[in-house]
């Protein structure tokens, strides 16, 4: 996958490239560079999981269509999970701190928040595959209750990851 921080930077356009020759508004250019492609990283999450979800749903409208009807609750609940994870991926914080923040979120955060961003698209990925797996299992109707559980797991996993980024960022990960 590029990386989009690079293809941010190389788009700067004129006023961009001299606002990072002003002293004291340099550093704010390039954090607000690093959001930006964070921000473009995490709606191309949000879409890959609808497109997941739109795989669930394919699923469950053929299992209706097959009178199969077992697993229909389990999808059901998971297709809302994936509605609220994506809701949440699509408009998760990115990463700004106040005047007078009590934890100021530095360049090199930022970039660790995208880098941690990016390693997630990796479960996206995997999610798709395993609901594209669902899907082409819901015509024929066998091992459809393993599936939605190794979906449902998966979600949840990528959920507990992606809702602990800003912690693990900060380091204000509090040991339970």
């Amino acid at each position: 996958m590029p990386d989009l921080r690079d293809r941010v930077e190389q788009e700067r356009g004129l006023l961009k490239r001299i606002q990072l020759h002003v002293p004291g508004f340099a550093g704010y250019r390039r954090k607000e560079d690093i959001r930006t492609a964070d921000n473009m990283l995490r709606i191309q999450m949000a879409d890959m999981l609808q497109d997941t979800r739109r795989s669930v749903e394919d699923a469950r409208e053929s299992l209706a269509e097959n009178y199969v009807l077992e697993v229909m609750d389990k999808i059901g609940g998971l297709i809302s999970e994936f509605q609220t994870l994506e809701g949440k991926v699509r408009h998760a914080e990115g990463g700004y701190s106040g005047i007078s923040a009590a934890i100021r979120i530095q360049e090199d955060e930022l970039n660790h928040l995208y880098e941690y961003d990016a390693a997630l698209l990796d479960a996206c990925v995997n999610m798709d595959g395993e609901a594209k797996s669902l899907r082409g299992a819901a015509s024929g109707g066998n091992g459809l209750s393993e599936k939605v559980s190794n979906l449902r797991n998966m979600l949840r996993d990528f959920e507990d990851n992606f809702e602990a980024r800003m912690n693990a960022i900060t380091r204000t990960d509090v040991i339970r």
